[in-house]
């Protein structure tokens, strides 16, 4: 019986050694693939640039994602997000007036006073526009 047991051992691992090396990281490229000239998947070059088209759904997705971001004080990350959303949707008055707070919270007076100025100019009659441009008279 006890001679099964390395047996068995050996008979279970075979398989596996006559594959190879074991990959590290989920989702690395075999060695193979490197050698015959392919670029890892992580290959910054290979990265296209986002191309936007007009999304409504995808930028209040975004604009929700950043709210999230602003309630835990992730400012960067929330005007990231509701950057994102402008670029999905460019006329979203409220993805401005989010990015113009997130940018305040993150002191980037320049970047905030830009997406007020485009906020008001969306949303000139919206029922905290005086307060806005007292912040942007405040900010010059």
């Amino acid at each position: 019986m006890s001679r099964w047991i390395p047996a068995l051992v050996f008979v279970t691992l075979l398989p596996a050694w006559a594959q190879g090396p074991v990959l590290k990281k989920r989702g690395e490229n075999p060695p193979a693939a490197q050698k015959e000239g392919m670029p890892p998947e992580e290959d910054a070059s290979a990265i296209t640039a986002k191309e936007y088209a007009f999304n409504p759904l995808q930028a209040k997705k975004e604009i929700n994602v950043g709210n999230e971001y602003f309630k835990k004080h992730s400012y960067r990350a929330a005007a990231g997000r509701y950057s994102e959303a402008t670029k999905w949707n460019s006329g979203d008055a409220e993805a401005w007036l989010k990015l113009g707070e997130a940018q305040e919270k993150l002191k980037d007076g320049k970047a905030a006073r830009e997406a007020y100025e485009k906020y008001l100019e969306l949303a000139a009659d919206a029922k905290n526009a005086d307060e806005i441009r007292k912040k942007l008279e405040k900010m010059k």
